[in-house]
């Protein structure tokens, strides 16, 4: 899986706040994503789109800094995937990664991949028509690298309450649709700062359901994401153990016997990918 699939935080950053970018660049997120859409006033984007892409140019390889474009069915949106694919074949500039808003088909998906090649996208899903396509999306293009929530959107939309009902449905839906196609999904942020204990939690529910990684819009929450996110030290252990024991027994054996357990393939899977969320 790609580093964008592998990413357990993605701190949003405004676009239209050029100070803050390093600022960002600085906290341990492993993606940092710079907002040109909702955290943007329509009259400042022309200048944060100008501000955007000098940061990207000035950047060494292998940053892990990547933006937000508008819809492509908006104007803004046209002029960001625009500026974008001038200046990366201008001057080279490439971002780590594009974060489509409101991606609502696949075709949408595939047109941004045409004029964006070789870059990994992430496609935020923030309609019903958007959650309804969320599989066809997820596997529209080899660019597509991540599912992203989009929640106050879609439960304006909806009619629902923003909070964990009003979202279980769509947040289920993304992480079969992300599975299925073996890609990351990364969940709504947490918009409360002030409540860490309340982050670590919804953290800890959405990992359960399969969420990858959560995005934050405030540098203080990535520390309480990343510990909320890490795998227990006993799991770690148990992990290791069924990797080792499926490993002694040779790559032909369809099962092994630990601890008095039937431990299959699938099994011996979910352990490697344990593993590798941690590091290990």
């Amino acid at each position: 899986m790609s580093r964008v699939g592998q990413a357990r935080s993605l701190l949003f950053v405004p676009g239209h706040r050029p100070d803050r970018f390093t600022t960002a660049e600085d906290t341990a997120a492993d993606l940092v994503c710079i907002d040109l859409e909702d955290a943007v006033a329509p009259a400042d984007r022309p200048a944060a789109r100008r501000a955007v892409i000098d940061h990207l140019a000035g950047l060494p390889a292998g940053h892990r800094t990547g933006l937000r474009v508008s819809r492509l069915a908006s104007a803004d949106g046209l002029r960001d995937v625009l500026a974008l694919a001038e200046a990366g074949a201008d001057a080279g500039v490439r971002p780590a990664f594009v974060m489509l808003a409101k991606a609502d088909s696949a075709e949408a998906v595939r047109l941004l991949a045409a004029h964006l090649v070789g870059t990994p996208l992430i496609a935020l899903i923030e309609s019903p028509r958007g959650v309804a396509a969320a599989a066809g999306i997820a596997a529209a293009h080899p660019q597509v690298q991540a599912l992203m929530l989009g929640g106050v959107d879609l439960c304006v939309e909806l009619g629902a309450r923003f909070g964990w009902e009003g979202l279980l449905h769509a947040r289920g839906a993304l992480v079969q649709a992300a599975a299925a196609a073996g890609i990351g999904c990364i969940d709504v942020p947490f918009l409360d700062v002030a409540d860490a204990a309340g982050l670590a939690a919804e953290a800890q529910r959405v990992a359960a359901l399969g969420f990858s990684a959560k995005s934050c819009i405030h540098p203080q929450q990535v520390a309480t994401v990343h510990a909320a996110l890490a795998p227990a030290p006993a799991e770690l252990e148990q992990a290791a153990r069924v990797v080792q024991a499926a490993g002694a027994a040779g790559a032909d054996a369809p099962a092994v016997l630990l601890d008095g357990r039937l431990v299959d393939r699938p099994v011996v899977l979910a352990a490697q990918r344990l593993l590798a969320r941690a590091g290990r």
